[in-house]
């Protein structure tokens, strides 16, 4: 099984991340993908529509994780697994910098986002599995 797992965190991309609500404290499940960089697992996002001033509303599943690190990493593609995890956000800008504009975050850069807007506004977290 721990060789599939491997094998899934290299190849797959497509999870559910069972979070832990900010307000509700109630169970909330996202479809979302994930990242290989280099052996580093991230998940990121787009910016997102913009709030009132201008700035990307902020996401609740970075909200949800913000607030209660702990969450469930469900592999869900080439294998079904579920996985304690807890994420961490990437805030410095050279790290955000690097995510994405790295190879495997290229479709985020297709979608008509700067790297300058997606270094700025766009949710990262590095996902670190419990044993």
């Amino acid at each position: 099984m721990k060789e599939e797992i491997s094998r899934a965190l290299k190849e797959d991309r497509t999870i559910d991340i069972i979070t832990t609500g900010a307000k509700s404290g109630l169970p909330r499940k996202t479809e979302i993908w994930f990242h290989n960089l280099n052996g580093r697992i991230i998940i990121c996002g787009t910016p997102g529509a913009t709030g009132g001033k201008g700035n990307p509303k902020p996401r609740d599943w970075l909200a949800n994780l913000k607030k209660n690190p702990a969450f469930i990493f469900c592999l869900k593609e080439s294998i079904n697994a579920e996985l304690k995890a807890r994420a961490v956000e990437i805030v410095d800008i050279q790290d955000r910098r690097d995510i994405m504009s790295a190879p495997e975050t290229r479709w985020y850069r297709d979608q008509g986002n700067s790297v300058d807007d997606l270094v700025r506004f766009s949710p990262i977290v590095e996902v670190f599995f419990e044993e």
